[in-house]
Formats: C-alpha cells, structure tokens, sequence
C-alpha cells in the first residue's frame, strides 16, 4: 500500500534527522530516492522526479524568499525594527504593553522570517520587561503568536507562498485571507492565551531567561533609526502592492469589467516576484542611502542575508523532491481514490494531513510541502477556494511544536523554562494557532 511506503518513509526520515543527526536537506533526498524506489518509480526516471521537484519549488520560491530575506535584513541593520517597536510600546503606554509588542511584532513579522524576527525582538522584549518589571513570557508569548502567525498564514514567508504556488493559488487572495485570519488569530493565541498560561503554568512566570547565546546585539539610538512611518511603509510595502492588485482583481471579476492595459500593469506590479523587487528598491533608498549609508554597506546587508537562508532553500527544496516523488508514485491519486466521494472538506483534509506529517517530522515547510503532494490530485473534483486550502495547509503545519522542532527549543533556551513549562506554553500555543486558524478558515468558507 501507497500510504504504507510514506509511513516508512516518514519513520526513516525521523531516524535520519533525529537519530543519525544527519543534516535534513540530506536526509530529504536519501528518503525521496527510497520511496521513489519502492513506489515503483522506473530507476531511470527517480533522479528526474527528485530534479522535477525541487526545481519546481525552488523556481517558484527562491525569487521571492531571496528578496523578502534582504528587505527584512536592511529593516532590520536601518534600526527600523527597533523604532516600530519602542514606537508603539511608547504610544500604547505601559497598561497595554502586551498590545505593543502584538501589534509590533505582527508588522516585523510580515517582513521577517521567524527566526530573524525572533532574535530581533527578543532583546527589545526582554529590555521592556526589565525596564517596566513584567515577566518576560507576559510579552513573550504575544510577541512569538504573532511572529507564527504571520510565518503560517501571510506571504512572502515559505509555507503558504510555496504552497500557493504548488496548488496554482491566487498568491494576493492568500494574502488578504491570511490578514482576516490571522489578526483574530493573533488575539486569541496572543494576549488571551497568556492570561490562561499563567494559571496553567505560574511558575514559568517568574523566569528570568537568557539571551547570552544570541551574542552582541546591534542597538541603536532612537533619534538614529528611521522614522517610524517610513519604516512601517517599508515593512509592509510588498503586502500593501499585493493586496492592492488582488482587491482591483477582485473587483473587476465581481463588475465585470473588460481587461485593458491599466489592470495588466497593475496585476503585473501585485505579483509577489515584482512587488517584493520594488519594496527592496525602495528599501535600499529608505534604510540605506537616505540615511547617508553607504551603498557597499546595504549591499554588504543583502549579502549577510542570502547566506542565512541557503540551507533553508536547500531544505525546502528537499521537500520539494518528496512531494514530487509521492505525485509520481502515484500516492496523491491513491488518496484522491480513497476519498472519492467523502464528504470531508478538502480544507478540513488538508489540515488534517499537515497536522500529522507536522507532529512526526518537526518541520512546518517540509509537513506544508508533503501535504500539498497528497491532497493535490483531490482539487480537481471540487470547486473549494484554493486559497482557502493554502492556508488550512499552512494552519495544520503549525500544530503541537515538540522536541523535534527548533522553534521549541529556542523558546525554551530563551526564556529559561523546564520542558514541562515549554509544553504548556509552546506547545500549546502553535495549537491554538493551528485550531483557531482552522476554525476562522471554515467560517471564511461560508462567505467567499
């Protein structure tokens, strides 16, 4: 059986990863060659397969990660990062802290990538919580949901911009979707969750944390760093041109109005490989040269940034390969066989198959990735929204972060917590994303 042989594949990718230790991009392509063989695939054909498919993701992806990489990198050397936070914890005052650091860390989300994100804020939260004497897991969980959020839900990050691409979904539509989820999302797993965290677990409250691993932190003076509007506008200037393009889109479809040259220019400009060119165009002005930065030192920033994300290409691409070897071993149509006729959504499908690859193999790309190689042959039999599939995949790709994710144990290094305390914290948070997120995600299909 088709499913049996995934199985086995998962179980070995798990040995290799976690047991052996071996690097996961590697221990990606050993599995895809593995499987491939043993679903039948012709011996001549498997290195195609694996080439099809990471090209494949790559092609989509790499344009776009690449450029969202350095546009958050040259936010982040400019100080910008730093005046949207203190901005906004300066404005919101110290009663609605928690609702700064939300609202802070929801725009630098959008521009970073989780991790690059949290290293930033972490810092900037545990400077807060000194100076205003709060606990650091008070602003820390806030700060990570919408760091998560942002990651699961909203382009130009990797799980929902890939998988769009995959399944062939309006990137803009994931997008605007991806806001109305992810805000009410945010608020719930955010500052509501922390409220009910601190009666689960009061001890972890009172830790201090450690922040020595992440070295010297670059700060800067406020009156140094770019203004506060201008650093929002860069942040969000890549969502701001998408959604543009997809509201006009949108609009057209439902006024039937013909095409012409404008709306070809402005579909052309919304497009996520475009949008993220300009929005680095205008950063390299706003973060580099307005500011009397020298344009070897920007560079030198863009640089820094393509060298940090290459093994998380690598890795993607990886994933990439495993899902073109299931669609090619005939895995995706054997699923699609099995569920002909079922009356369960292809959303609530999707996130199902994401939650389950998420809890064994660790990896939200890869989980994300894998699901889109099985439930895409299942798309062609009905009319769901796409975009809505894009992002109950990327909803069940965040589930139940454990020992086999980084995500866990950098919130546990940083915040100093037990493993206990990281489960009932962590854990259960990434949960309540993923739930919640599903949740919003069938009440949205109700309407579009």
């Amino acid at each position: 059986m088709p499913l049996v042989i995934v199985g086995i594949g998962i179980i070995a990718l798990l040995i290799l990863i976690m047991g052996f230790k071996l690097n996961t991009f590697v221990s990606l392509i050993i599995v895809s060659f593995g499987v491939a063989l043993l679903l039948g695939i012709p011996v001549g054909d498997i290195v195609k397969t694996i080439e099809t498919g990471l090209g494949g993701t790559l092609g989509h992806l790499a344009l776009i990660f690449g450029l969202g990489a350095m546009l958050g990198k040259l936010i982040a050397d400019a100080g910008g990062a730093q005046r949207i936070a203190m901005t906004l914890v300066n404005k919101f005052g110290e009663k609605n802290i928690q609702w700064a650091v939300v609202v802070a860390s929801f725009i630098i989300g959008v521009a970073l990538f989780f991790e690059v994100g949290l290293v930033l804020l972490i810092p900037i939260v545990f400077a807060i919580s000194r100076e205003l004497k709060v606990s650091i897991l008070h602003l820390g969980i806030p700060m990570t949901a919408a760091l998560s959020v942002t990651h699961g839900f909203l382009p130009p990050h990797p799980g929902p911009t890939v998988i769009a691409g995959e399944l062939g979904a309006n990137i803009g539509e994931v997008l605007l979707y991806g806001f109305i989820i992810a805000i009410p999302t945010v608020i719930l797993a955010g500052p509501v969750f922390a409220k009910i965290a601190k009666k689960i677990v009061p001890e972890s409250f009172t830790k201090t944390g450690s922040i020595a691993s992440l070295g010297e932190q670059k700060t800067f003076k406020l009156e140094e760093t770019p203004s506060f509007g201008i650093s929002v506008f860069t942040a969000l200037l890549p969502v701001i041109l998408m959604s543009i393009a997809t509201i006009i889109s949108l609009l057209q479809k439902t006024m039937g109005v013909a095409d012409n040259h404008l709306l070809a220019a402005i579909r052309f400009i919304g497009d996520a490989g475009t949008s993220m060119l300009i929005s680095l165009l205008v950063a390299v002005y706003t973060m580099g040269l307005a500011r009397k930065i020298p344009i070897k030192d920007v560079m030198e920033s863009c640089s820094t940034a393509i060298s940090h994300i290459g093994m998380m290409l690598l890795i993607i691409g990886g994933g990439g390969a495993f899902k073109q070897v299931l669609i090619d071993g005939g895995v995706g149509d054997y699923v699609a066989t099995m569920f002909k006729g079922t009356t369960l959504s292809p959303i609530l499908l999707a996130w199902i198959i994401a939650a389950i690859l998420r809890i064994s193999l660790g990896s939200a790309t890869v989980a994300a990735l894998t699901t889109t190689g099985l439930v895409m042959p299942m798309l062609g039999q009905t009319d769901v929204n796409l975009a809505l599939v894009v992002l109950a995949t990327g909803a069940g790709s965040l589930i139940a972060s454990h020992v086999n994710d980084a995500g866990f144990w950098m919130f546990k290094e940083y915040f100093g917590l037990s493993m206990k305390e990281t489960f009932a914290t962590w854990t259960l948070l990434e949960t309540l994303i993923s739930v919640f997120g599903l949740g919003f995600i069938l009440l949205l299909s109700l309407f579009v």
